[in-house]
């Protein structure tokens, strides 16, 4: 297998990256890794192994708590995450949840564009109608809204929920989209479409994604990554790590023995 920790032109480049909820006790533990532009990279481990916390330091959501403390560096296309304005890193990697949230106050239409009105942006009307259409056929639900784009998003069913919210990530435009167990909460039809939705936006985007499902990670992802208490045990292309792992802990968790 061969070893990626380094990829050349990578979007995003972690180096010896620790955080910690409380002190001296680490949720990821010195993790480095670049993850390969227009690809699908999944984060997989037992719960608890750091896989989430990761995902989410890549957007600086931890910020939003005083007490984690994060170490290290994030390079998003070469320029270090933590001297940007957090609203402009937010706008540059998309995230989206385990379960579906949508606004739901929010019409479908106000739904994709609410990144622009929450950051007060004002767009005139055919920009954002334009918006709105290329980020809801970007996620193959225009023609299933298209007539009712001023109900609410929450009469959707979950999995066209979980699609809108994917269309609010892209409405932006972002280099990366991060995806939390986008699926854990949808049915195998819904976790389907999503699935396909993943393998088709990596031609325009980035995606990293936290999945417990080893199956899932198998079909749609290019590269995986193993995380095993708070550490990265493995990470390479997906295909060699599911048939020829190169650590122990790493075959013990795909073959079941643990997890």
């Amino acid at each position: 297998m061969d070893n990626i920790k380094t990829i050349k032109d990578p979007v995003l480049s972690i180096k010896n990256l620790f955080v910690s909820y409380d002190k001296g006790k680490y949720a990821v533990n010195d993790v480095s890794a670049d993850i390969k532009r227009n690809s699908v990279t999944a984060i997989m481990g037992p719960s608890g192994c750091g896989k989430s916390t990761l995902l989410r330091a890549v957007n600086r959501m931890h910020e939003l708590y005083e007490t984690i403390e994060t170490k290290g560096s994030i390079d998003l296309n070469g320029k270090d995450i933590f001297k940007m304005p957090a609203i402009q890193l937010r706008r540059m990697t998309g995230m989206v949840f385990q379960r579906p949230n949508p606004f739901p106050t929010m019409s479908i239409y106000d739904n994709v564009i609410a990144g622009y009105k929450l950051n007060g942006i004002h767009l005139k009307r055919s920009k954002r109608d334009e918006i709105v259409e290329r980020s809801l056929r970007d996620v193959t639900l225009w023609d299933e809204v298209k007539d009712g784009l001023y109900k609410k998003g929450t009469f959707l069913s979950g999995g066209q929920q979980q699609r809108l919210c994917i269309a609010r990530a892209l409405a932006f435009g972002p280099e990366v989209i991060l995806l939390d167990e986008p699926t854990s909460a949808l049915d195998p039809v819904a976790t389907s479409k999503i699935e396909d939705l993943m393998v088709s936006l990596k031609e325009n985007y980035t995606i990293l994604m936290v999945t417990h499902n080893m199956s899932q990670a198998a079909r749609i992802s290019d590269y995986s990554m193993f995380m095993y208490l708070g550490e990265l045990v493995e990470y390479g292309k997906t295909k060699d790590m599911f048939t020829r792992p190169k650590d122990r802990r790493t075959e013990e968790y795909l073959t079941g023995k643990f997890g």
